[in-house]
């Protein structure tokens, strides 16, 4: 190769695709002139690329030839351990699933159900949505703590790509050109599939410790699975001491198990949020409530340590103790209300607050103005 590098020269072609050159001539020269990759060094490429000012955009719209110009060149090292809690062998064992799944819809196409055709469509758009909100929200996360960002601006829109084929598939359910649209549909979904097993995940196995795929797999479980079952074994790091839930301070941060924010910060928070947050600590008393500037009901810092049955009308007395002990005893998860004031529709919900034990802490108070959000339709994306 005349000196110059592998990553250079697979550097050079994907530039040279992304001005023109065609896919033909560019497998010829990678075919005659490159002989194996390493699963890592595609998404490392794209990493340079995009640090170099090459738009994602402009990357995402040859990522398809990229599976299709190194397919069965990668040194494939999908799995590091045998153990089949592993997160990627979870994600694999859902890959598999949605094989079958795409199978079975095809032949279900081939015999003309309609009704059939379109909840076996709607199964597999759940299940795929799960498999890559997983894989955006919790895996892609961790890889760009280790500063590599190429899955998360690269890969997150040839997901989002796939949505939109989904979307495009139901919109010609009842049209000529539904079977083309499920036809691109798969191909993209399978598409996926390959980079994953042969890209993303050898890459990610490379680049993530024991511990960081243990608190992976942790996080998982708050997602679910797609098509599988959660595994009944545990994939946990031998090497790192168990974590527990508590909260703390420390150097100025109050620590929680997702986060780290000032006291300053939290304040600010609930001020800013769109609701009115009041919270009557186990003993009955107001303990605390938001500041924000567009409340519903006053409260004023008077109302700190006052008993919360006085702070209703007596003819309301019973209702508000059912309220309290529903929710303390456990005998509801939840209170809700809702009222019109001065041609404004209030929504107020009560819910227990509990310890990691399950014990009575107190009960939250979330009131929200609706009235703007009851006349939402169709839908608005953060693009639009």
């Amino acid at each position: 190769m005349g000196g110059i590098s592998k990553k250079e020269f697979i550097k050079e072609i994907l530039k040279k695709l992304s001005q023109g050159l065609s896919f033909e001539e560019a497998k010829k020269e990678v075919v005659s002139k490159i002989g194996n990759i390493e699963s890592a060094e595609l998404f490392a490429i794209e990493q340079e690329l995009i640090n170099e000012g090459i738009p994602p955009d402009e990357i995402k719209r040859f990522c398809n030839v990229h599976a299709l110009l190194f397919e069965g060149m990668f040194e494939n090292r999908v799995s590091d351990s045998s153990n089949p809690a592993h997160p990627v062998n979870l994600f694999k064992a859902e890959n598999a699933k949605i094989r079958e799944k795409i199978n079975l819809l095809k032949q279900t196409a081939e015999k003309g159900d309609a009704k059939a055709v379109e909840a076996g469509l709607e199964e597999l758009k759940k299940g795929v949505n799960l498999h890559y909100e997983r894989k955006e929200q919790i895996l892609f996360p961790y890889l760009e703590k280790q500063g590599f960002f190429g899955p998360s601006k690269v890969m997150w829109g040839k997901d989002n790509e796939v949505r939109d084929l989904f979307r495009k598939a139901f919109e010609a359910l009842n049209s000529a050109d539904f079977n083309a649209r499920l036809s691109a549909l798969f191909e993209e979904i399978e598409s996926m599939i390959f980079k994953e097993e042969n890209v993303l995940f050898p890459t990610a196995l490379e680049k993530l410790s024991s511990s960081q795929w243990s608190e992976i797999f942790k996080h998982s479980s708050g997602s679910g699975y797609a098509f599988i079952e959660a595994p009944p074994e545990v994939f946990e790091a031998k090497d790192i001491e168990k974590k527990t839930a508590k909260s703390g301070f420390e150097g100025g941060f109050v620590n929680f198990p997702t986060g780290r924010v000032t006291l300053e910060q939290i304040r600010k928070i609930f001020d800013c949020l769109p609701i009115d947050i009041t919270f009557v600590d186990s003993s009955g008393k107001v303990a605390y409530f938001s500041n924000s500037s567009h409340r519903v009901f006053l409260r004023s810092p008077s109302v700190i340590g006052r008993e919360v049955k006085n702070c209703h009308p007596p003819q309301s007395l019973p209702a508000v103790e059912k309220v309290i002990e529903d929710l303390k005893n456990g005998l509801r998860n939840s209170h809700d209300f809702w009222l019109n004031m001065k041609g404004r529709l209030i929504y107020i919900r009560y819910f227990p607050v509990r310890d990691e034990f399950g014990s009575f802490m107190g009960i939250l108070e979330v009131t929200q103005d609706i009235t703007e959000i009851k006349k939402i339709e169709g839908e608005k994306r953060l693009a639009d």
